[in-house]
């Protein structure tokens, strides 16, 4: 890789990436009992007996390296200068005030990645994961969804919009891999939500991703529920967004948490419930919790309806197909003997 050395890559990723925290994103630290917690990451867990962060969401730690490239979106080469130019791993704490001073980077505004012209390849991924034609055309009309590349990568890109329609949020998923990411300075409390076609709807579903929260919207159309509220997707397991969506919607009145059917899903909708029935601001809000019945999540719940109807309409043509073969055939004429 040009512009760094093994060594240095290396250095990066021994780096401390709590003392980076507190250096140069002091915003987002706030205090888990003993331990630490990412804000706008709620799945980060900074652990004090050990010293080091925790993704629980991805079952790993992360060091600093990991959690300049995957979460705030820089280059290899711009993440290992930025950590060995500020000398992370020697940073003393008492001294954060005149390093900073001397060392902190400019921030990168949020940007949305810039929109390919032609999105048959977004398209054709969202059509393989179920979603109906009328889904993504809305999304894509109204700029929640378009194509993009990173890296060379073909990805979706997810977009989360403020109440005047300006983009705050965006997150990336791939469409050829298994790679996904936030855009680098997305803001988590306007995380992507797919709105009810009547402004004044009292209800919001809550789903860890977007695709899950349009694989509902596809049912709705294939069972025909009579149902108009709003869909939002947390981008994980962090309660962020929807709290903030409930603090700019104080007309809603009901919370259904359509989490994933596994145990960090069903045991994070119970906290969510105990949460919202905690909070003074939300005490009269009805929640619900409602994981799909079948499958994991309601995307894989949407794939396996959409295979049995498959199936029923392969079925059903082949018994038209036998009947209709049935009737062209001749009738065997006999004659009586005399």
């Amino acid at each position: 890789m040009p512009g760094v050395t093994k060594e240095q890559i290396q250095a990066a990723r021994e780096a401390d990436l709590f003392a980076y925290l507190q250096f140069h994103e002091p915003g987002v630290l706030k205090r888990d009992g003993p331990n630490y917690r990412h804000k706008e990451h709620d799945s980060l867990v900074y652990v004090t007996g050990k010293k080091y962060w925790y993704w629980n969401s991805r079952g790993r730690s992360i060091n600093a390296l990991d959690y300049l490239i995957q979460i705030r979106g820089f280059g290899l080469v711009d993440a290992v200068h930025t950590l060995i130019g500020a000398e992370i791993q020697q940073m003393p704490v008492c001294r954060t005030t005149v390093r900073q001073e001397q060392k902190e980077p400019e921030k990168k505004p949020f940007t949305l990645p810039w929109a390919r012209r032609c999105a048959t390849a977004a398209v054709s991924y969202l059509q393989r994961r179920g979603i109906s034609t009328n889904v993504i055309s809305r999304c894509f009309r109204s700029g929640l969804a378009y194509e993009a590349r990173y890296h060379g990568e073909p990805v979706c890109v997810f977009v989360g919009k403020d109440s005047t329609g300006k983009a705050k949020f965006a997150c990336m998923r791939s469409i050829t891999g298994n790679f996904k990411k936030d855009v680098y300075g997305s803001n988590k409390e306007f995380s992507f939500c797919y709105p009810p076609k009547s402004p004044d709807s009292r209800h919001v579903a809550v789903f860890e991703a977007p695709i899950d929260a349009l694989s509902h919207a596809t049912l709705q159309e294939l069972e025909g529920w009579e149902w108009d509220g709003y869909r939002l997707s947390l981008g994980g397991t962090s309660h962020v967004a929807l709290i903030a969506f409930l603090e700019r919607h104080p007309e809603i009145k009901r919370v259904t948490l359509y989490m994933d059917n596994d145990l960090a899903g069903l045991t994070n909708a119970r906290k969510i419930k105990d949460m919202l029935h905690e909070d003074q601001r939300f005490k009269q809000i009805r929640v619900g919790i409602n994981p799909p019945r079948i499958g994991k999540d309601y995307n894989e719940k949407l794939l396996r309806m959409r295979e049995q109807i498959k199936d029923r309409q392969l079925q059903c043509r082949q018994k038209k197909a036998a009947v209709s073969i049935a009737g062209r055939i001749d009738p065997v004429e006999y004659v009586g003997v005399s």
